[in-house]
């Protein structure tokens, strides 16, 4: 990314399951002016869906759509907000897992991360990525089970080793050292250089998000975190070197903590980030808090990533029940992160 602030950066949005509450939630969010002003929006995405959610929402069109193969794209610069149609039919997404939903939700993100691997001086290049949910299941059943989100496919696409999942709130920042793998597999997946890794990024992204010096508290995996190996060894075995290697690299690195308790801690103020070693220990305290209100961001893309911390929410799909609130921060997030250059990191320890 360039190294001065881009003032009016360009967003692409992927729609997500088109079946799901993507379209909605993109629709009302997208509809605040406020947004438009700051960011110009490119939505990868179904003009039928997007049509079916604005009128549930009483939204009255505010888009330029364009189709997917067309020539035109280039002309709709000027435009604020550009969906990029990939289907011309009319008949409506199931709001359950389908074949055809995951393809096009699919291809809607290697658009956006195409968009965002153009060159700098490419009038079409995106600044940043934020993708609307997709279904993993949806995805399996269209041939992408290698993939098993979002976050494994931009990792693979924009080549990295060292990437992380981060979630973003008010009250809560957590960063997770494995994503989505099976609890009967965390043993094998777990690492000193992985866990090295997930404090190395979510530190850089604080200070990118304008925290000065982070207070980054490391959870155990073990209950009690493995009370002096009675119940584990992962504490001492892999951990504890990890949070040794941060901090000789000058990160403010403590723990490991027991997972129960240190959540709270942070809340409290006495962190600015949580490292947790699986999904759900550190996606449970962040939902329960901000369910609506935050935001997931991919660390260690070359491009910024965001997303909402939601799913596909296939049992209101349809109804006009979606509150938009996260996609709206992590749109926010997006732009506001995406003309900042990226601080120095330490070096690798895997």
């Amino acid at each position: 990314m360039p190294p001065d602030r881009i003032e009016r950066p360009t967003l692409a949005l992927s729609m997500g399951d088109p079946g799901g509450i993507g379209p909605e939630v993109l629709v009302k969010a997208l509809s605040n002016p406020e947004i438009s002003r700051k960011v110009r929006l490119r939505v990868h995405g179904v003009a039928s869906s997007m049509h079916q959610a604005a009128d549930r929402a009483g939204i009255e069109p505010f888009w330029w759509s364009v189709d997917r193969e067309s020539p035109l794209i280039s002309a709709t610069l000027s435009h604020d907000v550009v969906l990029v149609s990939a289907e011309k039919r009319d008949d409506p997404f199931p709001a359950r897992d389908n074949r055809r939903a995951g393809e096009l939700s699919f291809q809607f993100v290697e658009d956006a991360i195409r968009d965002a691997r153009r060159a700098e001086d490419d009038p079409l290049r995106a600044h940043a990525i934020v993708t609307a949910p997709i279904s993993k299941h949806a995805w399996a059943l269209a041939g992408k089970a290698k993939f098993p989100g979002h976050t494994e496919l931009l990792a693979s696409r924009f080549g990295v080793k060292r990437h992380a999942m981060m979630f973003v709130a008010d009250e809560l920042r957590v960063v997770l050292v494995t994503g989505h793998v099976p609890l009967a597999d965390l043993r094998n997946r777990i690492t000193i250089g992985r866990v090295f890794d997930a404090i190395d990024l979510g530190h850089s992204a604080c200070v990118r998000q304008g925290i000065g010096r982070p207070r980054v508290a490391v959870c155990g995996l073990n209950p009690h975190a493995g009370e002096a190996g009675l119940l584990g060894d992962e504490e001492t075995r892999l951990i504890e070197p990890a949070i040794q290697l941060a901090t000789d690299a000058g990160i403010d690195a403590r723990g490991p903590f027991p997972g129960d308790t240190i959540f709270s801690r942070a809340v409290r103020g006495e962190f600015d980030l949580v490292v947790a070693m699986y999904h759900d220990q550190g996606l449970i305290p962040v939902k329960l808090l901000a369910f609506d209100r935050a935001v997931n961001t991919t660390l260690g893309l070359p491009v910024v990533r965001t997303s909402p911390d939601h799913g596909t929410a296939f049992d209101i799909a349809g109804r006009n029940l979606a509150n938009p609130s996260s996609m709206r921060a992590a749109i926010i997030l997006a732009a506001q992160l995406a003309g900042s250059p990226a601080p120095a990191s330490p070096h690798s320890a895997t």
